[in-house]
């Protein structure tokens, strides 16, 4: 095991972290927030007043005809400075690299990450697949294709900097700082994951459906992420599924309390959430720990095993050496 253990090299201090946090998050919202200030500023300029804020959180630049990918764009770009930082921060601040952040080795596993997009991909299209079937009214086709192509452009190019900034910082750092902590896997699968989920209560379908119809769907995802990366020994499962979540979100469905308000090719009706829909998440979740359980064949035991460094062994002096030392 290297991933938790990584972190065992006494830079674990707490005033690291949070230093790491407020630089990497008000040095990346300044960063990556200018072209969202330069566009509100040209909105304002034309308008004469502040753009309001849209359902999804974001300032609604309708008036300007910007297309939806580039409010996506706009919003991607703060969590890609976010990202840039941390990598550069990372190790003067810990000694240790992104890679190692990610697994605590020197090289990313790619191959991890096109199974966690595979895997959560055909379960997410399947689930898009029967949801259709059951309610085709509540899917509205809108393909557009120029829309379209540009938003596959963005998913394609920036997405990932969202998606890996969110794992990185959450099922990476926080757990491997947490681990370090604790000495326990648990706690570092459990912290994260609440804190991820309450990442998300700004999020738009949170104010529509309720916190309490929510907050268990984003605790569930964030507990599947989690509990794939401490069995993987590595993050790249979670890097590819949180990936290829977001982005069939993006170019399949949206509706109205979407926070990714996007060109997508079906816009759903969606009135409300209930406890079926947690329910659905849960067994998709179950569905896709047991598949990468059946490739992988890990052992769930790793969960109860504590986290410590592996002390290079004792040097053994042969009988016959020792026998003349004496």
């Amino acid at each position: 095991m290297k991933f938790l253990e990584r972190a065992l090299d006494g830079q674990n201090k707490f005033w690291k972290y949070l230093v790491m946090f407020i630089a990497v998050y008000f040095g990346g919202n300044l960063i990556g927030g200018i072209p969202l200030v330069a566009v509100m500023m040209v909105a304002f300029a034309k308008l004469g007043y502040m753009p309001p804020i849209a359902n999804n959180g974001m300032p609604d630049l309708s008036a300007l005809n910007l297309p939806s990918s580039v409010t996506l764009a706009l919003m991607i770009f703060v969590f890609a400075a976010v990202l840039i930082a941390f990598a550069l921060l990372v190790k003067p601040m810990h000694r240790r690299t992104l890679a190692e952040t990610i697994n605590g080795r020197k090289k990313i596993r790619w191959n991890r990450i096109c199974m966690g997009m595979l895997v959560w991909g055909v379960i997410s299209v399947a689930g898009m697949a029967i949801s259709y079937a059951i309610s085709p009214q509540d899917f509205e086709w809108q393909f557009r294709p120029w829309q379209f192509l540009s938003l596959l452009a963005v998913v394609i190019v920036l997405l990932p900097f969202q998606t890996t900034c969110e794992e990185v910082l959450f099922r990476g750092y926080l757990a491997q700082g947490i681990g370090a902590g604790t000495h326990n896997r648990w706690m570092a699968l459990a912290i994260p994951s609440v804190l991820f989920a309450l990442l998300h209560t700004a999020n738009p379908e949170v104010r529509e459906f309720g916190f309490w119809m929510m907050m268990p769907q984003y605790l569930l995802i964030g507990l599947f992420f989690g509990l794939i990366s401490i069995l993987d020994d590595g993050i790249e499962l979670a890097l590819g599924a949180h990936f290829i979540n977001n982005a069939l979100a993006a170019l399949i469905t949206t509706h109205e309390s979407s926070t990714l308000q996007t060109d997508a090719l079906f816009k759903m009706t969606v009135e409300k959430v209930t406890g079926t829909d947690i329910l659905v998440c849960a067994a998709w979740t179950a569905l896709g720990l047991l598949i990468l359980w059946r490739i992988y064949k890990w052992d769930f035991r790793i969960l109860n095993r504590r986290i410590e460094a592996h002390l290079p062994p004792v040097p053994q002096i042969p009988a016959d050496t020792e026998a003349e030392q004496i």
